[in-house]
């Protein structure tokens, strides 16, 4: 195991914290925090059975928060931390709000839009780029999520 020194690995625990908040909640664990100049502005956890609505994805609820702090729908400058590789409709939202890096922990092989199915990051028509870094504690973030769905099928058991 690596140690905690590296800011991304901060920052990802810091996202962990959030997945794990959701899983207490029964909601997918994916945690998400929104980072300016080393200090955390945004943070966020799916809530999507909780507010019955697809559009409060962990990204989307830590994209809000800091939009609000900085007053500003522009995130310049400003990284975002996910557990899960975003969708399509997360990674839209990020590059339109002009996230400057996107830290994920692991793919998302069904849904994931950054590298494993759409590529939204990729699309030369967009007028923003967002610089993408994956596998930050791949392990953990995955695990969590593979915990949380053995557990539902327990339940429904």
């Amino acid at each position: 195991m690596t140690t905690l020194n590296h800011p991304d690995e901060e920052f990802m625990r810091e996202a962990l914290k959030e997945a794990n908040k959701a899983a207490r909640k029964g909601e997918v664990p994916v945690g998400a925090v929104v980072v300016k100049d080393g200090k955390i502005i945004g943070r966020g956890h799916n809530l999507t059975e909780k507010k019955q609505s697809a559009l409060t994805h962990a990204e989307l609820m830590a994209i809000s928060q800091a939009t609000k702090k900085l007053n500003s729908w522009r995130l310049v400058d400003c990284d975002l931390y996910v557990t899960l590789e975003p969708c399509t409709m997360c990674a839209g939202a990020i590059v339109l709000s002009r996230v400057r890096n996107l830290v994920y922990g692991t793919t998302d092989p069904k849904a994931g839009a950054v590298d494993s199915t759409a590529r939204v990051m990729e699309n030369e028509k967009l007028n923003h780029r967002v610089k993408v870094t994956s596998g930050v504690l791949k392990e953990e973030c995955s695990s969590v999520l593979t915990a949380f769905f053995k557990e539902m099928r327990l339940k429904a058991k």
